[in-house]
């Protein structure tokens, strides 16, 4: 049994926070590169410069990337084998972001009542936690910070077996065209497939935060990414809905096993930073 005192998880969700909302990731940036060359659109290539100049100046001043820095959405990982020492994992998982967040001047976006009373919690906390237990000694965290412009446009439908492999595209593309400008893009598009609703949208979850330049084990969902890359590029939304190739850089999809009787599908949108940052303690 490996003990970790939770004050190392407190500090390694703090400095995750500032990294995840200040640094745009370098596999994010690299497809930046590749898209702006493949571009056909002037005002495409132009907008997609932009994006990187502004990804330049907020990792080199360490400043924010976007005003809108999101609710904290973390995944955990937890060994078996990993006991925790000094108090609450979760409480301290909340004690990292609220850290992250005021030491790093990063905007607080979370209210504390949902509908009747939404009052700014002044920390961003409680971050949104996944978290699975796994063989070993070793926690894997990683923070996906989502804002409000993508994920408002992000959404869940109940398909049944009957719609197959044709409604799943027709979903995820009709989902992404409701977007549209609004979901600031070049934007990466997490689906999830399977298990119940909310599995469906936790699998969307993971698989938006997934890095760019991933793709899934499974050839067959694999080539189901590349097909629905091409298929949301084809609507010609383009970088900030104003035209052009690029208006998705990535389709990432996570699957479950489901019911018999079910196709649950969930898409989650990022916005084009992307923003993931993650550790392994």
């Amino acid at each position: 049994m490996r003990e970790i005192p939770v004050a190392e998880i407190t500090a390694a969700v703090a400095q995750l926070s500032k990294e995840a909302c200040c640094y745009l990731p370098k596999d994010v940036y690299e497809v930046f590169q590749k898209a702006r060359a493949a571009e056909p659109s002037p005002s495409g290539r132009e907008i997609i410069g932009q994006l990187m100049e502004n990804a330049d100046i907020a990792r080199n001043e360490d400043m924010p990337i976007c005003q809108d820095t999101g609710l904290a959405v973390i995944f955990i990982d937890v060994g078996q084998d990993v006991h925790f020492t000094g108090g609450s994992l979760e409480e301290a998982i909340h004690a990292g972001v609220a850290k992250g967040y005021v030491d790093s001047y990063l905007r607080k976006s979370s209210v504390s009542d949902p509908l009747f009373e939404r009052k700014n919690t002044k920390n961003n906390t409680p971050a949104v936690i996944h978290t699975r237990i796994v063989p070993g000694n070793k926690v894997k965290i990683k923070l996906a910070p989502k804002g409000a412009g993508s994920e408002n446009k992000s959404a869940v439908k109940m398909l049944v077996p009957a719609d197959g492999i044709a409604g799943v595209k027709k979903f995820v593309v009709d989902t992404v065209k409701t977007a549209g400008a609004n979901s600031c893009p070049p934007m990466v598009v997490g689906v999830g497939i399977g298990g119940t609703m909310e599995m469906a949208a936790i699998c969307s979850k993971r698989a938006a935060a997934r890095d760019v330049v991933s793709r899934s084990s499974d050839e067959r969902y694999a080539a189901l990414e590349e097909e629905l890359l091409t298929l949301i590029n084809k609507t010609g939304i383009g970088p900030q809905g104003l035209g052009g190739l690029t208006t998705a850089l990535k389709v990432n999809i996570e699957w479950y096993p489901t019911h018999i009787a079910s196709l649950p599908v969930a898409v989650t949108i990022n916005c084009h930073a992307a923003r993931h940052a993650e550790v392994e303690l």
